[in-house]
């Protein structure tokens, strides 16, 4: 079976090859994005199955992506969305939740809270294949 692919936009580039590299050592296929104009192209050519995504960046918001990929989803296929953000505060926590965000993490983090994030995520992927005819 392929590995999963998982796509993290982030405009913080040591930051970005930070994760990138743990993610990737945990045996995940990553896309890398360093704006969000970037993400959202990347996000559309290379179909990952987790996103990371930052909100504050060049190019387009966060929320922008999240909010265009939760109108138009993949049919039959869940793709998850961690929020990996500086914007600490309840209200932006739950702007990323009404935006249908899976789950956020607020900067500065450790390289193992996204990990475990991710495999959360692995998580929700593999019980939603698990009931067929259910999305």
């Amino acid at each position: 079976m392929e590995p999963l692919k998982v796509l993290m936009a982030d405009d913080e580039e040591e930051t970005l090859d930070i994760m990138a590299r743990a993610i990737g050592r945990r045996g995940y296929r990553v896309v890398k994005a360093l704006d969000g104009q970037e993400a959202w192209d990347k996000i559309k050519k290379e179909n990952p199955d987790i996103i990371l995504l930052d909100l504050m960046m060049p190019g387009m918001h966060g929320l922008t992506i999240l909010k265009k990929l939760r109108e138009d989803p993949l049919p039959n296929r869940l793709q998850p969305v961690v929020i990996i953000s500086a914007l600490n505060e309840l209200e932006d926590v739950k702007k990323g939740f009404a935006h249908e965000a899976d789950h956020y993490i607020t900067k500065p983090c450790t390289v193992e809270t996204v990990l475990k994030a991710v495999q959360m995520m692995k998580e929700m992927i593999d019980q939603n294949k698990s009931r067929p005819g259910e999305s």
